[in-house]
Formats: structure tokens, sequence, C-alpha cells
């Protein structure tokens, strides 16, 4: 699914950026996030180092953004009755999986957010770091370092395995 999502957004976003730049963009997405950065710069052809900078960068601008106002947007569409059922099924979803992350907070989050799967990344961290009730720097660094993880994990899947194989 991700892969399908990264070919629109390249054959889409081809015309009007750079590939270094479509890499950026692809990163910053939910769901696609770090991971579909990095497939990105992969199919487009860029070096490895490149590719890791852009998607990390990518990845992580929105976060500590995200990690500030996460609570005051939620607050503030749940009085103004807008998107409350998309919301609570967000918190739900963040309350679910932050019960498995609870019990070692700092490095459960990292770990959390290092798992490059879809329904984990730096986006979910941010609500489950808040549904926690973590510090934010504290829950910034957990992030990161998760995200850092996840890029060489990428990294090696794509970069290493597919190469391997030819693709």
């Amino acid at each position: 699914m991700i892969e399908s999502i990264v070919s629109w957004f390249i054959t889409n976003l081809g015309g009007f950026f750079s590939k270094e730049m479509t890499v950026f963009v692809i990163s910053l997405f939910p769901i696609l996030e770090l991971r579909g950065g990095i497939l990105a710069g992969y199919f487009l052809g860029l070096p490895m180092w490149t590719t890791i900078v852009l998607a990390v960068a990518g990845n992580l601008l929105p976060i500590p953004f995200l990690l500030m106002f996460i609570e005051a947007i939620f607050n503030w569409c749940l009085k103004h009755n807008l998107l409350v059922k998309f919301i609570n099924a967000l918190r739900r979803r963040a309350q679910s999986k932050s019960e498995s992350v609870k019990k070692y907070e700092f490095w459960g989050l990292c770990i959390f957010v290092a798992i490059p799967l879809p329904g984990t990344g730096a986006w979910t961290g941010v609500l489950i770091a808040e549904a926690l009730g973590m510090e934010r720097k504290r829950a910034m660094l957990s992030i990161t370092l998760g995200v850092l993880i996840a890029g060489v994990v990428m990294l090696m899947v794509s970069y290493g395995l597919l190469n391997f194989i030819g693709l």
C-alpha cells in the first residue's frame, strides 16, 4: 500500500518538485512519513545519505509543533463540535497502543516509533505521548531516536535488500 501511495506522489509531484523535495514532502505526511520518503528516494535514484537526511528532516519537522499544539487543537475541535468522532477514534487508537508503551514510557515510545510498519511512526508517537501525558522534550527525544532507528532499518531494506534483489 505504501509503495503505491509513494508511486502516486512521485508521479504527481515530479513536475512540481525536485527529487530531493519530493522525498522531503512525502516524509512530512502521516502514514507515509520516513518509510515513504526513503522508498521514494530509493525509487528516484537518490544517494542513500541524501535520502536519509531529507526523510528524517521531513518526518521530524512537524513533530515539535504537533507536540506543542495537539492537545489544544483537539480540545478546540471538541469544544466546537468539530471532528469529534475522528478525534475520539484517534485517542482511542492511541490509548490502546499506549498500553503497550506505558510500562517503559521513553524506550517504549522510541521502539514503537522505530518499528517501520503502517500505524507506527512519529505522528502516532505524538498521539501516544499525548495520551500518556509525557513531557514534551522527553517525548521529542524519544520520537527522534525512534525515527533515526526506523531510518536505519528502512535504509537497510531499501538500499540493501531491494538493491540486492534487483528492484
